[in-house]
């Protein structure tokens, strides 16, 4: 089998350009086209493999990945976006929150965007809200030691590749007796949904292609349940062409050979045990919420942190509990994201999709969001 391998003396001197260097090489992706042509004449049935992280997604879409696979092997696209997945009640506890005289709401890019039952938080700040984006958690620091009059509240998205940033920021505001940091948090996890999925009389998923900066924090081990309960695959891969176009390739094998297990394909970064050190930070200060509600999705037991009640004094939702709305709302009617996340139907199965729907006029999370299906069609849909 042709395949790329990245040699390092030591982890520690692994430098950026080793993490896609030659996995985007045309003629090693065409390689291991031929390999799962070949590869997919001896399956028995069609294959309907699930991407669940966005990022994997727009590799597979931008790099035209669809085309290259023969008839019977189909991509379908997982909720693996924290933007897409975020509903529009707790996008109102923001709105909300950033109308207050004296917040700093603060957040991470493409949740400006995204519309709540309100508006989006990009509305909030043309009507006058300071609302401000940051690439890092840690950037609120600096907004705090400039406002100290103000509250800053940092809205803290993502699954658990950024969960541990935010347990760093907790960290440095206690240890610094920081007063004026509070914090809404909205971290979602990975294992859980996936089996939501599975437990759907729609689901037609016959494979996983596992998240790889997940599972450098969580290690592959969060994903043993599906071979061992569900009996599917799971191949953990890299964002990278090589990495999708292997990890196909890996799990067409698993179906030929009669086996069903848990592999890595990425192993220049992922491990089985991931990092012990940011899974230790997030124990310390987060516990799982009994429900957390998806986008389309709706709740999913356990899939959502929380802080722990001996730092509820920096917990938002608990602070301004009494002005945060708590009723139940509808997405979009003609809006289908919830079934594009559920892998139940894609973007261009959308009646509004590149219509009224598009990236300019988002009615639907997966066009706003740089990692959602829709704007991956959107953007390179002349591929398909």
């Amino acid at each position: 089998m042709t395949t790329v391998r990245i040699e390092t003396h030591e982890m520690s001197e692994l430098q950026l350009k080793d993490l896609y260097e030659g996995f985007r090489n045309p003629k090693v992706i065409q390689g291991f086209a031929k390999l799962i042509n070949e590869e997919a004449k001896r399956l028995k049935k069609s294959i309907n493999i699930m991407e669940v992280c966005g990022g994997h997604t727009h590799s597979i879409m931008k790099y035209g990945l669809p085309q290259l696979m023969p008839k019977n092997i189909n991509f379908i696209h997982g909720p693996g976006c924290p933007v897409c997945v975020m509903p529009k009640e707790r996008i109102d506890h923001a709105y909300v929150l950033s109308e207050q005289k004296d917040v700093i709401l603060v957040t991470l890019g493409d949740m400006i965007k995204v519309p709540g039952s309100r508006g989006s938080l990009q509305q909030a700040r043309a009507n006058g809200a300071d609302v401000r984006f940051v690439y890092s958690p840690l950037d609120t620091l600096k907004i705090a030691q400039e406002y100290p009059e103000k509250k800053v509240i940092f809205f803290a998205i993502g699954f658990e590749t950024t969960t541990p940033m935010t347990t760093a920021l907790i960290e440095i505001v206690l240890k610094k007796n920081i007063k004026n940091i509070l914090f809404h948090i909205n971290h979602v996890t990975v294992p859980e949904v996936m089996e939501e999925l599975l437990k759907s009389e729609k689901n037609n998923i016959d494979a996983f292609i596992g998240p790889s900066h997940v599972s450098v924090i969580t290690g592959s081990k969060i994903y043993d349940i599906f071979p061992k309960q569900y009996n599917l695959p799971v191949v953990v891969a890299g964002f990278e062409p090589v990495d999708v176009m292997e990890g196909i390739l890996m799990i067409l094998r698993q179906f030929n050979e009669n086996r069903c297990e848990l592999e890595v394909e990425y192993k220049r970064v992922v491990s089985y045990d991931g990092n012990l050190k940011a899974q230790a930070m997030i124990k310390k200060y987060f516990e799982k919420a009994e429900l957390f509600k998806w986008r389309g999705l709706g709740n999913v037991p356990q899939s959502g942190y929380r802080l722990r009640e001996e730092f509820s004094h920096l917990d938002a939702e608990k602070i301004y509990a009494e002005i945060l709305p708590t009723d139940e709302i509808e997405d979009y009617k003609l809006c289908i994201c919830g079934d594009i996340l559920r892998g139940m139907a894609k973007p261009n199965d959308c009646t509004i999709f590149g219509t009224a729907c598009k990236p300019t006029s988002p009615l639907g999370s997966c066009m706003v969001s740089s990692e959602g299906a829709c704007a991956a069609y959107y953007k390179y849909g002349n591929l398909i």
